[in-house]
């Protein structure tokens, strides 16, 4: 059964670790290799949104469902995570800057598929899009090294992949299925 106060004190702890990617990732890895008991305590994916299982100033732990066939524009964290798909499915776009661009635009990298059980580490640093390609709510834990809402960060124009501001209320009504 997971154990949702165990899971944070073990994310807690691996904030701590020598390799700290690399412990929450096994964290995160056992949360989401059982999915059933995971759902068995947080619920089977219903509705869009981004549920707040723990906020601190140095970890954030989300569970995020992906509204079905959502797509979010290309973003940075600004802080290193790790997601973890326990329901449905995640294609990651990941992204580098055009160094000799003035106005911050990007172009596509490479790309990352996660399913049911998958884990992916990125860096502070790394720009991602994410789409849910499936008819259904994808189910994520999203556990980020730092403050989610609170974070400085970025979005690109999803046609001119022109740098700005994140905003935060946009990406709620995304989740919401407002936007």
């Amino acid at each position: 059964m997971f154990d949702q106060d165990r899971f944070i004190a073990d994310c807690q702890a691996a904030c701590e670790a020598s390799q700290p990617s690399r412990e929450m990732r096994e964290v995160v890895t056992r949360a989401v290799s059982d999915p059933a008991a995971l759902m068995a305590r947080l619920g089977t994916p219903q509705s869009g949104g981004l549920g707040v299982l723990h906020r601190a100033k140095d970890l954030t732990i989300l569970n995020v469902q992906w509204q079905p066939k959502m797509v979010i524009m290309p973003h940075n964290h600004a802080m290193a995570a790790v997601i973890g798909v326990y329901s449905g499915r995640e294609d990651n776009i990941l992204w580098r800057r055009l160094p000799e661009d003035a106005n911050g635009r990007i172009e596509g990298a490479s790309a990352k598929t996660l399913s049911e059980k998958d884990t992916l580490v990125l860096g502070a640093d790394v720009i991602h899009s994410v789409i849910n390609p499936i008819a259904r709510i994808t189910g994520a834990i999203h556990v980020y090294f730092g403050d989610f809402f609170a974070a400085e960060r970025s979005e690109w124009d999803p046609e001119s992949l022109h740098e700005m501001p994140y905003d935060m209320q946009k990406v709620m009504r995304m989740f919401a299925g407002q936007a």
